[in-house]
């Protein structure tokens, strides 16, 4: 894809993702999981295919032609992912996924230059990767956490934001967007606050940059992470953007091979970026076929991504609400700006009995805790149905998945 599709068809794509003609009893496969993980379009695993079928070879580690190949074509990926989000190719860092990505923040950042007493303001409604982390650095340096609520629609209360920052606040870290309720958080006025008293701030951008135009120039954050099996790539990809000169500074999160420039018995020094952040062999296919996704997103154009997803969030949420014992979770998508992503229960129903009801037809939802256990018990509850569309979704599913949520609550005798 070279030209941008405006208002692409879904059913037209469709045909570039093999795993969407397989059957699950006996029905088509309605894949409304893609806030966990995206199928992958044929043009990536051509691609990954192509590495280790044609060029497969270690990089930056021999002068013959299949590493000189390989090296072209992973650093070549960076370039791709960095032009995507309007950053430059040293300052992205490739990783396993975006929780490896906030790890190294923590680590490679957080570990060396935070001291007792200073201060993280992270948010409510963050992922456990963007928690868990900080939660380790309270017990080993003696930091403070502070948290931003949220309102009973699931809306930062960005009054507490002013009332939170400090003197002794170091870092915000902020979801991009909530992977429970699809809302979009105003991050650039967080961005703002937070520099206004010299803090930096953390992006966790594993649901946004998949599904809306992200420029983090624009934005002006210190560091973003995302995972780039969320946005079509092979699983195990992802990458950390930081500015070049926090990393120029940063100690590296792991040591060994290719993140050295000198070694001796007394000591070593590191590569230049962004190679000093990647030790080992990395995951080369999986960085290249990243570049396809890349390069399959922006032929779609993103703004179109997010344009399709809004329109099939507002017919989901419609039909959802006409059934009866149901309770939508979030702002409703006339309240707030929101990715596709709808989390609800239905009355009587355990959601994982939901979700096995909705299997059985073919349709695959997510149903558990959704890795951010404080941000649903600040909402009532304990576990959710959810169901997230992308780009090959379509409105035919969406009834589909209306069909089996009423099946679920005939199946189980619920009474409203």
């Amino acid at each position: 894809m070279t030209e941008i599709m405006r208002g692409f068809d879904p059913d037209a794509l469709r045909k570039d993702f093999p795993i969407l003609a397989r059957r699950i009893g006996g029905r088509p496969l309605a894949y409304l999981d893609n806030a966990a993980t995206t199928q992958k379009p044929r043009q990536v695993l051509e691609a990954m295919r192509e590495f280790y079928e044609q060029r497969n070879a270690n990089v930056h580690r021999a002068v013959h032609t299949l590493s000189h190949e390989a090296t072209l074509a992973y650093e070549a990926a960076h370039q791709r992912v960095a032009e995507f989000i309007g950053a430059s190719p040293e300052e992205i860092i490739f990783t396993r996924n975006a929780t490896e990505a906030l790890n190294l923040v923590a680590y490679a950042w957080g570990l060396w230059e935070l001291r007792e007493g200073d201060e993280v303001l992270l948010t409510v409604m963050e992922h456990h990767s963007n928690l868990v982390p900080w939660l380790a650095l309270r017990r080993l340096k003696g930091i403070s956490l502070k948290f931003i609520d949220v309102d009973d629609r699931g809306r930062l209360r960005l009054e507490e934001l002013t009332r939170l920052l400090s003197s002794r606040t170091r870092l915000v870290g902020c979801i991009y967007a909530s992977n429970v309720l699809g809302t979009i958080n105003p991050v650039e006025e967080i961005i703002a606050a937070a520099h206004r008293i010299g803090a930096l701030v953390l992006v966790d951008g594993a649901q946004a940059v998949p599904h809306i135009p992200v420029d983090v120039r624009g934005l002006d954050c210190d560091f973003l992470a995302a995972s780039g099996h969320k946005m079509l790539g092979p699983t195990g990809t992802g990458f950390l953007y930081a500015k070049r000169e926090l990393l120029e500074e940063m100690e590296p999160f792991l040591y060994g091979g290719d993140m050295i420039e000198t070694v001796t018995l007394e000591g070593a020094t590191w590569n230049r970026l962004p190679w000093k952040f990647e030790a080992g062999t990395a995951n080369i296919a999986g960085g290249i076929g990243l570049a396809a996704a890349v390069d399959y997103l922006e032929g779609l154009g993103m703004e179109a991504v997010y344009d399709h997803e809004r329109r099939l969030l507002e017919f989901a949420w419609e039909r959802l609400a006409k059934v009866e014992g149901i309770r939508l979770y979030g702002p409703a998508p006339d309240e707030a700006p929101r990715l596709g992503i709808i989390s609800f229960n239905l009355e009587g129903v355990h959601p994982h009995d939901l979700a096995m009801v909705l299997d059985s037809e073919g349709i695959a939802i997510r149903s558990g805790h959704h890795c951010a256990q404080p941000l649903m018990a600040r909402l009532g509850m304990e576990f959710a149905a959810r169901a997230s569309f992308y780009i090959y979704n379509t409105e035919e599913e969406v009834e589909r998945l209306a069909a089996g949520v009423e099946e679920a609550k005939a199946a189980f005798r619920v009474r409203s």
